[in-house]
């Protein structure tokens, strides 16, 4: 029997509330349901003289991501609140939004700063370029002669 997508994926589950013991081990996933693993999809391109990076952050704003630079690795964090007030909506049948964060983390090496790395956020998709910076370079060994 097919049973039309509104119900999900268990229509008596979501009718009279049974738990479902087994996803307990998905419970960080929560943000979005069960889709939540398929969120903070990352796309890296490589340019002769930078780095873009492009990751998936439906439904959120740009107020909601933070980006931090600590040494050398840059962490992509999001957290998403969804209102609690529901008084004039009506009767609330299914809720499907969750709150919660997550976050991501790269390492771009120790020469960069924040000034370097330069973010815009369209549609859903947060941009970053990263640029190529030459890491400090060992000195090489230089023998010396012994006279004598």
């Amino acid at each position: 029997m097919l049973v039309p997508s509104i119900f999900g994926e268990n229509l008596f589950d979501d009718w009279f509330g049974f738990p479902e013991f087994r996803d307990l081990d998905r419970a960080e996933k929560k943000l979005y349901g069960h889709h939540g693993d398929r969120l903070m999809r990352t796309d890296v391109h490589e340019h002769e003289d930078h780095y873009e990076i492009d990751i998936d952050l439906p439904g959120f704003t740009k107020d909601e991501i933070n980006l931090q630079l600590e040494e050398g690795y840059l962490t992509v964090s999001a957290t998403k609140n969804v209102e609690q007030n529901q008084e004039n909506k009506g009767k609330l049948i299914r809720q499907e939004r969750f709150s919660g964060s997550m976050q991501r983390s790269f390492y771009l090496g120790e020469n960069l700063t924040e000034e370097d790395v330069k973010a815009s956020f369209h549609d859903g998709v947060l941009s970053l370029s990263v640029p190529k910076k030459e890491q400090r370079k060992i000195p090489e060994k230089k023998t010396i002669q012994i006279e004598g």
